[in-house]
Order: C-alpha cells, then sequence, then structure tokens
C-alpha cells in the first residue's frame, strides 16, 4: 500500500472510530433530533456542491428515488436517532463495541433473504463466537443501564446489515457521492421538524456545539470523501480493514477524553466480535459472484465490517467516485 494509502487509513480508522464519543458529549446540550438535524445538515451543504458537478449522478438518483429513501431511513434516519438516545445512557465504548456485531448479523440476514453464497463451517464459527462478544457487552449493560438502550443499539446493528441488501441489490448503478448528498438531504427535510420542536431553550456549550460540528463536517462530510479517496487508493477489500480498528479507536477515545472505565466484558466483548467479525466474513472458495457477502461498518454513523472485494459498479463519465455497490460492499454505516 503507498503512503496515501497508508494516510487514508489512518485518517479514516480515527474519523469512523470517534462519532461514538462525539454523540455521547452532543447529547448532554441537545436533543436527539437536534443532533441528527446538525450532523445531517453540514454533511449535506459540504456534499451537495460536489454531488451537483455529477449530471449522470443526479439523474441516477432521480430514477431511483424509492430506494435510496429506503435506505436512507434504515441508513440514517433510523439509526442516528436510536444511537443518540441510547448514548444518554451506555458509555461510548461500549456503543461502539454493540454496533461492532454488524458484520456478524450481516451474514445471517443475507442467508435469511436470498443470499446464496456459502455460509462455511468457519462462518458459522464466527457467527457463534461474534454473538458470544455480544452477550458478554450486553448482559452487564442490561445490569448497569436497562434494556432500552441495548437493545436500541442492536437495532442500529441491524439496520446497519440490511441497508447494504437494499444498496447492493437495488442501487448497484448509482454513484455513492450523489446518492450520500440526497440521503443526507432527505434527513434534514423529516429532521428538521422534531429538531424545532425540541430545539434548546439556551445557547448548547462550546463543548457540544464542537461535538455537533465535528460529527457533520469530519465525521460524515470529510469522512465520505476521504472514504471514496481510500476505496480508489487501496480498493474494497483492503478498504474494509478499518472496521476492525474503529472499535478500539472508540473504546481508547471514551478512555482517554470521558475517562470510561474498560471493564473485562469490554475486553472480552471486543476480542470475541473482533475474531468472530473475522471468521464470518473470511471468503469461502470458490467465492459466489452473484451474491456477495453484505457487511457494513457503522460507517455514516460511526463504524462500518469487511467484505469480500467486488469489483465497483460501472461509473458515469462524470462520476469520479465508487458506485454504491463497491461503497456497500466497503462500508458501512456509516456513520457508519
Amino acid at each position: 500500500m503507498t503512503r496515501r494509502g497508508w494516510a487514508l487509513f489512518a485518517a479514516m480508522s480515527v474519523i469512523w472510530g470517534i462519532p461514538y464519543l462525539l454523540i455521547k458529549v452532543a447529547v448532554e446540550g441537545v436533543s436527539g433530533p437536534v443532533l441528527v438535524l446538525a450532523r445531517t445538515g453540514v454533511g449535506a451543504l459540504v456534499l451537495a456542491p460536489l454531488a451537483l458537478r455529477d449530471r449522470a449522478g443526479r439523474a441516477q438518483v432521480a430514477r431511483h428515488w424509492r430506494p435510496i429513501l429506503a435506505f436512507a431511513t434504515i441508513e440514517i434516519l433510523g439509526p442516528w436517532i436510536l444511537l443518540s438516545d441510547a448514548e444518554r445512557h451506555l458509555s461510548s465504548s461500549l456503543t461502539g463495541l454493540l454496533v461492532a456485531a454488524v458484520p456478524v448479523v450481516a451474514i445471517v440476514l443475507t442467508r435469511l433473504t436470498g443470499g446464496t453464497e456459502r455460509i462455511t463451517a468457519a462462518r458459522w464459527l464466527g457467527l457463534a463466537v461474534g454473538t458470544g462478544g455480544v452477550a458478554a457487552l450486553a448482559v452487564p449493560g442490561v445490569h448497569g443501564f436497562g434494556l432500552r438502550p441495548v437493545l436500541e443499539v442492536l437495532a442500529v446493528a441491524v439496520c446497519y446489515a440490511i441497508a447494504p441488501l437494499i444498496a447492493v441489490r437495488r442501487l448497484g448503478d448509482v454513484p455513492s457521492l450523489p446518492m450520500t448528498a440526497a440521503c443526507l438531504a432527505f434527513a434534514v427535510l423529516v429532521y428538521v421538524g422534531p429538531a424545532v420542536a425540541t430545539w434548546p431553550s439556551a445557547v448548547p456549550s462550546a463543548r457540544v456545539l464542537g461535538a455537533l460540528v465535528a460529527l457533520g463536517l469530519i465525521c460524515t462530510a470529510l469522512a465520505f470523501v476521504l472514504f471514496f479517496a481510500l476505496i480508489r487508493e487501496v480498493g474494497n477489500a483492503r478498504a474494509t480493514v478499518i472496521t476492525y480498528v474503529n472499535p478500539a479507536v472508540a473504546i481508547a477515545a471514551g478512555a482517554v477524553f470521558l475517562g470510561e472505565p474498560l471493564t473485562w466484558s469490554i475486553g472480552v466483548g471486543f476480542a470475541l466480535i473482533l475474531v468472530g467479525s473475522v471468521l464470518a466474513t473470511s471468503s469461502p472458495r470458490p467465492p459466489v459472484a452473484t451474491e456477495p457477502s453484505l457487511v457494513v461498518p457503522s460507517a455514516l454513523s460511526a463504524a462500518p465490517a469487511p467484505a469480500a472485494s467486488v469489483p465497483a459498479a460501472p461509473l458515469a463519465p462524470s462520476a469520479r467516485q465508487p458506485g454504491v455497490r463497491g461503497w456497500a460492499m466497503s462500508r458501512h454505516k456509516p456513520a457508519r
């Protein structure tokens, strides 16, 4: 991998590892709808001018508006509000680790929804190990914080596993950048009403405002620009490796900046989910080209999951970013 590739890899490992920390800080001073509106609004403002330059991409977005709205709902609208509510109770590190179970969930959902890729013995073992990791995190979490926030984060993991199914099966020819901008703009329209209704009575602290700006500017807009560049530089398969680094960054960020404890359950859960994800997403031989392995990190949200390398969808001449198929196979997300 080139120096530029390593630099992009390092940047994305951090950028999609810190959203949980920033969300934890932001919910100290604003409601969930305000947080989602701020993040999507900043992201849309930055990405929209870039997306509007792609005329062919805009046409594809208009042609596929129904699945794009479904994708945006499952990838952004639902997960981001659930994360905002859950992190009022859970630590940022625990949240990041629970979302890291996306690869395990994705393999099961792909199989249940008609996927043709064979689940090998190694993958079954990975599913079992990954499930054990989720249990190691969830059980102490339920006892310490209650059932609701844990279920909310697990619902986010399910959403992040479903969204790529829509992207790969219905949006394979849509360039990623115009689609991302459209999804963020749709989220702004949906959340502007709830955000106004729950607007804070006083100006939030500088700490909260900084977290909101960082979520939109760094973890959303800049993240996607850099991630598209990373895919072009190193390919889909290598780009997915950031999924294994994001949870470690989430743990470190929570411990260093928020003083969150590093408990035995976090250590055991992290190890089991990491090993389970590697095994569950290992490519069977020979690979089945008709139904690629669908695994997504929580990129749009926060941290995302590996998948087999799949050629990106053909791009329009004016599009200089990977097609949604290549993006969905690599990320997640995002958030994500």
